[in-house]
């Protein structure tokens, strides 16, 4: 299995429609491009025996034109849930405020305080109906995020129907799996819709786990590059990566890494990279400047101090790279296996040239605006404070043997990785945000 997927596909029945298949398809898009939109109202926190119910704020007033309203009942029995524990029950009810048919897209979002992303099997989840078609379900992944479907039995993926002024019920059941990640906590799940239909936005609860951890954090970051050798020539350089997690508990999967060395004329370096292990420099495998790093495997915290990798660059036997050329490296980390969709990203910017003296300027260690900051705001195309995830995914198959351990260093205080999501998540419907927030790096 891969170490990092592009997308987590969502399982469909065994042999859809065609017409079931075009819905799904459309379905995606859908979600893929949902835009963030804000809300200023705040939200009501009313605390049911260890479970907290938080009503979304109104995004918009009665008579906005969109048809749907989604309610949640409080689950029982109340209390924490634990991992492999018993699970909780609530019912989710879909209204037609208007006087024609609707649609009514169900979608369900995720959402864990702490640093790991989650599997299919860390949560627990069902949807019964009550009053409402015969319903299915499955979980999948939407940019690496936790998200539940359900649909109508007989017509998978398309929406249910809801006759004007009436009203679907149905029972959602959550729990969490014996899996669920030590370094996560309390999750929030969001009712929404892949449309932008509701009235309020949608609907969210908050659930309380045990026992009570504090969440960690995963932060990642390059040190300076530097000459492969003291006073070394311009066509090597060593890469410093630095890994650090923060909080209680460890992660319950491994770490891989996918390391893209970008730039003017690369395609003429013919480059290589190597990696230390156990103070022994190993070839990686590559294609076209991707290199997949060694797996961090599973078990890795803040009891395990900080983590380096160490990467030697530098151009090829095969080489044509005439000049000197900055090159862009980005590292992209995500679980090593299942939902490996990658969730922490850091870049680096160095020197890189044919062999001959070195350079007798520092390498940049960031990118430095050439010219003034615009007066005039651009215009906007898509959500604010969103990074751009990478577009390509490492192979734990092109990693060296795990036959030692990488070096350790002491440990230092990095930001965290999920800072301020909780506030967004209020926002129409919560679904939207969140999945802008799953593509901003760890650092900002």
């Amino acid at each position: 299995m891969s170490a990092i997927s592009a997308i987590s596909a969502i399982s469909a029945p065994s042999a859809p429609s065609a017409r079931a298949a075009t819905r799904r398809a459309a379905t995606r898009r859908a979600a893929t491009r949902r835009t963030v939109r804000a809300a200023s109202a705040a939200a009501v926190v009313a605390a049911v025996a260890g479970t907290a119910l938080l009503p979304v704020a109104a995004a918009a007033a009665e008579g906005n034109g969109k048809p749907l309203k989604i309610t949640l009942s409080a689950p029982a029995p109340s209390g924490p849930l634990t991992r492999g524990g018993a699970t909780e029950t609530f019912e989710l009810t879909a209204a037609n405020t208007t006087d024609t048919p609707a649609d009514y897209n169900p979608w369900l979002l995720l959402n864990p305080a702490g640093a790991s992303p989650l599997q299919q099997s860390d949560v627990t989840y069902k949807v019964e109906a009550v009053d409402a078609p015969a319903t299915a379900f499955n979980i999948g992944h939407q940019d690496g995020g936790w998200q539940g479907m359900f649909y109508p039995a007989a017509t998978p993926y398309d929406p249910f129907k809801i006759p004007a002024h009436a009203k679907l019920t149905w029972k959602v059941t959550i729990g969490l799996g014996k899996s669920y990640p030590t370094v996560n906590g309390d999750f929030t799940l969001n009712a929404a819709s892949l449309n932008d239909d509701l009235v309020d936005g949608g609907a969210s609860l908050t659930f309380k786990t045990s026992p009570a951890t504090k969440p960690g954090t995963l932060t990642d970051s390059f040190g300076p590059a530097a000459p492969c050798a003291t006073n070394g020539a311009a066509d090597c350089r060593v890469l410093t990566l630095r890994y650090k997690a923060t909080g209680e508990g460890e992660f319950n999967t491994g770490l891989a890494t996918l390391l893209e060395l970008d730039g003017t004329g690369l395609d003429k370096a013919d480059l290589q990279a190597r990696v230390e292990v156990d103070g022994q420099w190993k070839e990686l495998k590559g294609d076209h400047g991707r290199f997949s790093l060694p797996v961090i495997p599973k078990g890795f915290g803040a009891a395990s101090g900080e983590r380096v990798t160490r990467v030697q660059v530098k151009l090829g036997p095969k080489a044509e790279l005439t000049q000197l050329t900055t090159v862009k490296a980005t590292a992209s980390t995500g679980l090593s296996e299942g939902n490996s969709y990658p969730f922490l990203f850091t870049e680096q910017q160095f020197p890189l040239g044919p062999a001959g003296p070195a350079p007798t300027s520092p390498a940049p260690t960031s990118p430095a605006p050439t010219t003034p900051a615009p007066t005039t705001p651009a215009t906007p195309t898509g959500s604010a404070n969103t990074t751009p995830a990478a577009t390509a995914t490492p192979s734990t198959g092109n990693t060296p043997a795990p036959a030692g351990s990488l070096a350790h260093t002491g440990s230092d205080s990095r930001t965290g990785l999920y800072t301020g999501l909780a506030g967004v998540l209020i926002a129409l419907g919560g679904a939207a945000a969140w999945l802008g927030a799953r593509r901003r790096t760890a650092r900002g």
